[in-house]
């Protein structure tokens, strides 16, 4: 790796490369590259870059025929994932993990790992697309395609274009767009051998457009990825019917793979689409390609063997069979029939049914979550202004703790709110409510909570905050409520609010020993500010803070006193306290 770049950049470009070469069937170039990056990955200490380090190793120990290597490998992957976040990597990672489980043959283990990467994608799908997630989308359904689940596989394959499409990287939008033209032409495969034709059209169609929309980004694909598009486009022309048209680019391929310019999972799977193909030929003219198309599926399902594609192997062997029933060599036919049959194991048809199981299961608890969330969200939101509600905010006040940091609590009462509704309407009360929510809300500081207590009445809890404080940040909610606009309500005069606020004692001071002790002083204050003449903020020390009142003409209230005036007389300042306490103590307005 690039010891250039900041680590968590190296590591990320040694992801992307290692899941690329995953894909090779050289076990030389991931051997290579794994070499590089393995100390790096394995020495982070962080447990989602563990997990990497894990599935990687699995990964190598399965290119080395090592299954119960892969497997302790890919069981520390998982245990390392417990202790990461849900994310895009996150689900990435499970991904990867059910395709190596699939290609070491344990099924209901990869069946598992896909529930839980679809699930997770599924979450994320309305966040910030990025290449994890798309990422995740292309080994789940690679895995899937090996499961026989082709259906889910080609979802997700549209699902991971459908996010490659929105991000800026060409390479990843056509890899996407090559995976939907062959997922799409694989399904089309199997539905027509169940002789749904129409569907099987639909499908190639949806194959065809795929590919030519791959082939319209400006992007220079390798000669194995051009050649694998080749390969798919062809199979889609010959399910649509468009044989001739089919034929030419194959035989191409089929050339330049002769030539040693190709893996040997390609070399198996041009054979195999190019068997079907004239397979198709011989149906229509009897005796034409019918032995060349033996020979091609024979090829195919030794290659698919040696790379273990058991899923394409058996696909090999169900074809042999058919075709050669079709040529009348009968003995031949069961020969190939019978392996197939002993190639499709009872396990993985119980693998098949326990994921059709737990998808089902799966859709029905997501569905019960989410009326579980409406239920909570119910039991402890105020439906009317979207605040908190009393059990909401007796829950947060339980959580509080009264003997460390000094803690406050705020009791906001409307004025005169009883008038509103007598003068007017309960729903004129109701908009009332809502906006002095919504002004409480917004003018709060951060961190802050409002909740609505009952009725007209709100509790503001004011965390790691001291008394002084808490009357700065409660006026400045006062004042916003009997500064705003109240015109459009039709309200015969501006709303205002009072409000008690009760704190905490320093640590080792008497105080309150109880939420609703706190809450009790708070009240008590605010009935102090009710009776002081309302609009106003009073405090556990008879701190009060009322508005000012309205200024003479020549600049001074309309209550100054004497000696105010003479100050203004004699050009000095008098002496003004802002909030007093009852012991004489003065806090500067």
């Amino acid at each position: 790796m690039n010891p250039g770049l900041p680590a968590d950049e190296r590591l990320q470009t040694a992801r992307w490369r290692l899941l690329t070469a995953s894909a090779a069937e050289d076990a030389r170039v991931f051997a290579d590259e794994f070499a590089l990056a393995a100390d790096d990955l394995a020495a982070t200490g962080e447990p989602c870059w563990d997990a990497w380090s894990a599935a990687f190793t699995a990964r190598a120990a399965l290119f080395d025929a090592d299954l119960d290597g892969a497997a302790d490998a890919v069981g520390a992957a998982r245990a390392a994932l417990a202790e990461c976040l849900p994310s895009a990597d996150h689900a990435l990672t499970l991904a990867y993990l059910a395709h190596l489980e699939v290609a070491a043959d344990r099924f209901d283990a990869a069946m598992h790992l896909a529930v839980d990467a679809s699930l997770l994608a599924d979450q994320l799908a309305g966040e910030q697309p990025s290449r994890p997630l798309h990422q995740a989308h292309h080994w789940l359904s690679l895995a899937l395609t090996r499961l026989d689940l082709e259906e889910l596989a080609v979802a997700q394959s549209l699902r991971g274009a459908r996010v490659a499409a929105a991000l800026p990287d060409l390479g990843d939008q056509w890899q996407l767009l090559r995976l939907c033209a062959q997922q799409h032409a694989e399904l089309a495969q199997t539905v027509h051998r169940r002789g749904q034709l129409d569907r099987s059209q639909q499908l190639a169609q949806a194959a065809l457009e795929c590919a030519t929309t791959a082939r319209a980004l400006p992007w220079d694909p390798s000669d194995a990825d051009a050649d694998l598009l080749d390969v798919v486009q062809s199979w889609a022309l010959t399910l649509a019917g468009q044989l001739d048209d089919a034929l030419p680019p194959l035989r191409r391929v089929r050339r330049h793979l002769s030539a040693g310019e190709g893996g040997l999972w390609l070399v198996g799977y041009t054979d195999l689409v190019l068997g079907r193909l004239l397979t198709r030929l011989c149906a229509l003219e009897p005796g034409a390609h019918g032995e060349e198309a033996i020979d091609l599926l024979v090829t195919a399902s030794g290659a698919f063997a040696a790379v273990n594609d058991r899923r394409r192997y058996r696909q090999c062997l169900l074809e042999l069979g058919q075709t050669t029933a079709a040529m009348g060599s009968t003995a031949e036919a069961l020969h190939w029939l019978e392996a197939y049959r002993a190639e499709t194991t009872r396990a993985h048809r119980r693998g098949r049914e326990l994921w059709a199981e737990m998808f089902v299961r799966r859709s029905r608890l997501r569905e019960a979550e989410r009326q579980n969330a409406v239920l909570r969200r119910h039991a402890l939101e105020d439906t009317l202004t979207g605040l908190g509600n009393r059990r909401s905010a007796e829950r947060r006040l339980t959580d509080l703790r009264l003997d460390g940091e000094p803690v406050s609590l705020a009791v906001v009462d409307v004025d005169g709110f009883k008038s509103v509704n007598d003068q007017n309407s309960h729903l004129h009360g109701d908009a009332v409510l809502r906006r002095v929510a919504e002004l409480l809300r917004q003018h709060s500081r951060t961190g802050d909570e409002v909740f609505r207590w009952a009725g007209d009445e709100f509790v503001v809890v004011l965390p790691n905050t001291t008394e002084a404080q808490a009357v700065v940040a409660t006026e400045r909610l006062r004042s916003a409520v009997a500064c705003a606009e109240w015109a459009h309500l039709q309200m015969p005069a501006p709303v205002t609010v009072s409000i008690g606020v009760a704190t905490t004692g320093p640590a080792g001071a008497p105080g309150p020993r109880s939420w609703r002790e706190l809450f009790d002083r708070a009240d008590l204050n605010l009935f102090g500010a009710k009776r002081g003449g309302r609009n106003r903020v009073r405090a556990s020390g008879g701190v009060q803070h009322a508005p000012a009142p309205a200024a003479r003409p020549g600049g001074l209230p309309a209550d100054a006193s004497v000696d105010d005036l003479v100050a203004e007389v004699l050009g000095t300042t008098p002496r003004r306290p802002g909030w007093a306490f009852d012991d004489g103590t003065e806090v500067a307005s």
